[in-house]
């Protein structure tokens, strides 16, 4: 989609939002007191949930909503330290209606849903630990994919759009879309992921992290990022713990609710392809109370959407490993090492890339289900359950162009050299990398107040799958001189041009980049099956004693029991090689052409691979003897890369809540005792080096984890207030690197295994937390957080790979397994702030600005061999940041985001080279999002959303933190998504 129709159809939807407007309002007036004094409360927040109405009350108590469009609505009165209140009103067609709140105080460590911004604030102000709180009209705000992709609005908290999963690297990045959160400084598998205090079950194969792009942003409530981990809390969370809520029947004032939301979505890259660019999604939710006085609540909702995407790819960094190994050094010596007096990192030239198309849909649907009981204010009843579904289908379609033979050329008489890429290769590499991923909670809970005690017993379930059932993959390529392709002979494969490179070479190479068709068909293709899944329940109790007796406000402890089965499965048959001599053009497999595999950029076509017509043709030559796995025998083949666990964790706590004035002191311990036992399969050899017949082997791991911690806040006012805390927490390792399988091979009288590791240790940190937040009453509210953890036994995610492999001898074994590291350090800084200039006189009172800023600083000595003992730690980078301009006034909202995100490291040593010089980081990011919305009134709302406004470069890998020579790049384009929502 061009430029100019972009700008065109924006203006075009802003001018019928502009012009749309109701010609007949009335307005909504009220107090606000204080029932247990009977005074006014002034500076509290009056806002209509999910329109841009909002006011505040003045000295009186008093406040006015004006010029609101005729219907019904739900009013909001927030405040911190106060319960937040709503009402249910109609507004007359012209004319005033008059409400009256009482503002309850809160109880403060209660952290309940935000239907907006101003109850988020609300609720992080009332938390009795540091929390970032996201509402569900923040969610409606963004233009934005999933649910990680939302999270990145949030201080501290960095978005990953691809991991080390079965689709990694520049596979799963070229989908486009965030899929994996960082919190301060910590890899996704360093926190815990909650649904409504459900812990979800983890099913990525080889870490603990949780895949959360399944998740839409529809559906959810509230999401609330706790950074500090009370005693009450889950143990293993060193980075934070996210939980994700859904709303219930109680949720609402009005005793029966529903709505019903459309929407429509462009991906303006699969429009420079003209393939599928459109996507739709519906979703509903309902609520109602009912019973002697509206006892029971049911709340449903559900959803479904799809969207096509088609986006442009190159990779370098995906051509320097195994087994194109497409990389050298531009100066070397004789050997084609580095020269001393070099920078490596400085020194690299790839000689070959890719350039390509990746396109496919994700189609999303699932729902939540919560049924309570509140028959008095002493007991309650809850069922809550939700089920979430994503399948995604992926086509990548890759250009090839890659040095053979290449050798060195002195330089002069320099005693340096510089590579000869003799020939140049041409080839076509096609691939897919379908997904399939669930995520399921289930909770039977419910609370009870006898006299000074309150028992809260709850049972759960979890389940989730990742897998990758049919990923299919062929490739063709030139083949004279003697499969070496077209002659070369230049020391550098390409120039660079806005830092990408483009291939010199002559219009005969290039042709042939474009017709593929004409080459020898070489593989019959290839098929992998992985399935990846866990399964985890349990129960706790938590007990609270009120002792309301001098500082001693109560003590509460508790007991939870959790246990978990997970399977991992890597299967792959591959076909063997076609020997007749027939096109890669007569396989059938080719349906049409993109023009260009990256518009712009690279302008040769490539084939369009036709994946049914591919199956076809895979199964004509396929057959069970093909299986080819990893070993020689069929029965190796088949369980080689199968791995088995259980994970119990029993849980208990004790902690108290002492008030000294304004001062609050949580002391708190938790011990956290793990029992993990793995199953997986071994495969020997005999003294021949012969493989033999193999066998399950079993190892098993036992954690005892003492948790103590403290907690002070300090409230001098209603509008403020100053947090400290220490507390410890710890993280399990993954359950491949405890467990993997285990290859046996003997020569010379030496055993030699290669295993995972049950005696790793778990990852401990320290952790330390101060913060200060501040409310104006005047629209404005700052947060400033410092944060610090010290870190031990550090291991870094290396996906399937061993991390930080060592070589252990006991007599004539000799033992290859994953060690930990050493102490790593994060240190950051947050600050949050957000004013609306309310008290400006109309219209600029809608006007506002907000802003996060995230600096943190991080160090860990990985212990690998030849790495720098103070690397940074993955995906953590320096600086992030949010910044906002918003304007919110009679039904309008508008909202435009600036987002960046700093350098990281995303994988150590990635060339194997045993230094950190060739660490992969990725690049600086930055993206500007913008979102506008009109309330119609009579329910009825409107939202256009922009991602990516500007067109910036989704993703940039590269290989040495001072080169971009080697770099995987994607380009995703622009988002929009158009919705329409009705409620009643």
């Amino acid at each position: 989609m061009g430029l100019g129709k972009f700008r065109a159809g924006l203006l075009a939807g802003s001018t019928v939002m502009a012009f749309s407007l109701p010609a007949m309002a009335g307005s909504i007036t009220g107090t606000i007191v204080d029932p247990g004094t009977g005074k006014p409360l002034a500076a509290t927040t009056i806002t209509i949930p999910g329109t841009g109405y909002s006011t505040a009350s003045g000295e009186d108590g008093t406040f006015t909503l004006a010029n609101i469009p005729e219907g019904s609505y739900t009013v909001t009165a927030s405040r911190a330290g106060l319960h937040t209140n709503s009402t249910r009103v109609t507004v007359p067609r012209d004319g005033a209606v008059t409400v009256s709140f009482e503002a309850y105080t809160a109880a403060l460590e209660e952290i309940i849903v935000a239907a907006n911004r101003y109850q988020a604030s609300s609720l992080q102000m009332n938390a009795s630990n540091t929390v970032d709180v996201m509402s569900a009209a923040d969610l409606e705000h963004t233009a934005v994919h999933n649910v990680a992709e939302a999270l990145g609005l949030l201080p501290g908290v960095n978005v990953m759009n691809t991991g080390q999963s079965f689709v990694g690297g520049i596979d799963g990045a070229s989908r486009g879309e965030g899929m994996f959160t960082s919190i301060r400084g910590l890899n996704g598998e360093y926190n815990v992921n909650l649904i409504n205090g459900v812990n979800v079950a983890q099913g990525m194969p080889y870490s603990r992290e949780v895949q959360l792009s399944l998740l839409p942003p529809s559906g959810l409530n509230t999401i609330v990022v706790n950074k500090t981990s009370k005693a009450d809390m889950d143990g293993d969370a060193i980075g934070g713990t996210v939980d994700f809520r859904t709303p219930t029947a109680f949720d609402y004032n009005q005793p029966l609710m529903f709505s019903f939301t459309a929407s429509g979505r462009l991906e303006t890259r699969a429009e420079d392809y003209n393939k599928s660019s459109l996507g739709y999604g519906l979703a509903g939710e309902a609520a109602g109370k009912f019973g002697r006085d509206n006892q029971f609540g049911v709340y449903v909702s559900a959803y479904y959407d799809i969207r096509h995407y088609a986006n442009s790819e190159m990779g370098a960094v995906m051509e320097s490993t195994c087994c194109d190994n497409a990389w050298a050094f531009a100066v070397a010596n004789a050997d084609g090492s580095n020269p001393s007096n070099l920078d490596p990192s400085k020194n690299l030239e790839t000689t070959g890339f890719n350039a390509g198309v990746s396109s496919g849909y994700t189609e999303r649907y699932g729902g939540n289900v919560s049924l309570d009981w509140r028959p008095d204010d002493t007991t309650s009843a809850f069922f809550r359950l939700g089920y979430a579904v994503a399948q995604t289908e992926q086509n990548s379609t890759l250009s090839q162009l890659v040095g053979m033979n290449v050798t060195y050329d002195q330089i002069g008489s320099t005693g340096l050299y510089h590579p000869n890429i003799q020939y140049l290769s041409t080839r076509l590499w096609y691939e897919t990398n379908p997904e399939y991923s669930d995520l399921a909670t289930a909770q039977l809970g419910g609370e009870k107040k006898w006299g000074n005690w309150t028992f809260s017993p709850s049972v759960f379930l979890s389940w989730g799958d990742n897998d990758r059932p049919n990923h299919i993959e062929i490739s063709t390529r030139s083949t004279q001189n003697d499969g070496n392709g077209f002659a070369y002979g230049n020391n550098v494969l390409a120039t660079y041009v806005n830092d990408l490179p483009y291939p010199l070479v002559g219009s005969q190479i290039i042709s042939q980049l474009g017709n593929v068709a004409s080459l020898p068909a070489r593989d019959r293709g290839e098929l992998t099956e992985q399935y990846s899944g866990q399964v985890r329940g349990g129960a706790k109790l938590d007990t609270r004693y009120d002792v309301d007796a001098g500082p001693l406000e109560y003590i509460k402890f508790g007991v939870k029991y959790q246990d978990s089965e997970r399977q991992v499965t890597n299967r792959d048959w591959y076909n063997g090689n076609f020997t007749d001599g027939r096109t890669f053009g007569s396989l059938g497999i080719i349906n049409g052409n993109y023009s260009a595999v990256y518009p712009g950029v690279y302008n040769w076509p490539v084939p369009v691979i036709d994946q049914a017509a591919l199956f076809r043709l895979y199964n004509t030559y396929s057959s069970p003897g093909n299986l080819d796995s990893c070993s020689s025998l069929y029965v190796n083949n088949w369980n080689c890369n199968t791995q088995k666990g259980t994970e119990a964790v029993t849980a208990a706590y004790v902690m108290a809540n002492l008030k000294f004035n304004d001062l609050e002191v949580i002391p708190g311990f938790r011990f956290e005792h793990t029992a993990i036992h793995n199953t997986f399969w071994v495969t020997p050899h005999d003294a021949d080096g012969n493989e033999l017949a193999g066998h399950w082997g079993y190892n098993g791991t036992h954690y005892n984890e003492p948790l103590p911690s403290i907690f002070a806040n300090y409230r001098p006012d209603d509008n403020s207030v100053y947090r400290a805390a220490i507390w410890t927490s710890y993280t399990r390792p993954p359950f491949v690197q405890l467990g993997g399988g285990s290859q046996t091979s003997i020569s010379n009288g030496v055993t030699t295994i290669t295993e995972g590791n049950p005696n790793l240790k778990a990852i401990t940190a320290v952790n330390y937390d101060v913060s200060g937040q501040w409310d104006s009453g005047h629209g404005g509210t700052l947060v400033v957080a410092g944060y610090a953890k010290q870190l031990s036994n550090y291991i870094y995610d290396n996906g399937s790979t061993y991390s930080n492999p060592a070589v252990t001898n006991s007599n004539s074994v000799i033992f290859h397994h994953p060690t930990n590291g050493g102490d790593g350090q994060v240190y950051g800084v947050e600050l949050s702030a957000r004013q609306k200039f309310q008290d400006m006189p109309a219209p600029f009172d809608g006007f506002g600005i907000g802003a996060n800023l995230t600096r943190q600083w991080t160090s860990v000595d990985t212990k690998a061999a030849g790495l720098d003992p103070n690397e940074r730690i993955q995906n953590a980078p320096e600086w992030m940041a949010n910044i906002e301009a918003f304007y919110e006034k009679d039904g309008f909202t508008l909202d435009l985001i600036y987002h960046y995100t700093g350098a990281y490291v995303a994988q150590y040593d990635y060339l194997g080279l045993g230094s950190s010089w060739d660490d992969l980081w990725v690049r600086s990011s930055q993206r500007v999002d913008l979102h506008a919305g009109y309330d119609f009134g009579y329910g009825v709302r409107a939202d256009l959303s922009v991602a990516n406004l500007f067109d910036d470069v989704s993703y940039w890998s590269h290989i040495g933190k001072q080169s971009l020579a080697i770099s995987d790049v994607v380009e995703t384009g622009r988002t929009i998504l158009v919705s329409m929502k009705y409620s009643y």
